[in-house]
């Protein structure tokens, strides 16, 4: 079994709402619900959720649960579609994950700041 940090953890879910794949309102699994399907500590899915809040993705409301902020940050459609063709033609050539990132970031930082 993969060892997930909070961060993976994180990054993971953040995936998730700035793609659209889980939209303002929707509910996340419990604290508890995560640690127990990752195979983390409570601590380690909990200091996960702390970090989507702090950056107002997540909101925690007691008895309501955790849920998507109403107004997440999410990419344009446009970038998505751009993004989503770029895994696909990722994946049917060969290119693994971790390339086609490490690809992203060598060519953002290329980038000049606008």
């Amino acid at each position: 079994m993969a060892e997930y940090t909070a961060e993976d953890i994180a990054t993971h879910y953040r995936g998730l709402i700035l793609a659209g794949r889980v939209g303002a309102g929707d509910r996340l699994p419990t604290v508890r619900q995560t640690a127990r399907d990752l195979g983390v500590a409570i601590g380690t899915a909990a200091k996960a959720y702390r970090l989507l809040e702090s950056e107002g993705l997540i909101v925690t409301r007691g008895a309501a649960g955790t849920r998507v902020a109403e107004h997440p940050s999410v990419l344009p459609g446009e970038l998505l579609a751009h993004l989503r063709e770029a895994v696909a033609q990722a994946r049917s050539t060969g290119i693994s994950r971790s390339e086609l990132l490490s690809a992203l970031q060598a060519t953002w930082a290329d980038q000049p700041e606008p």
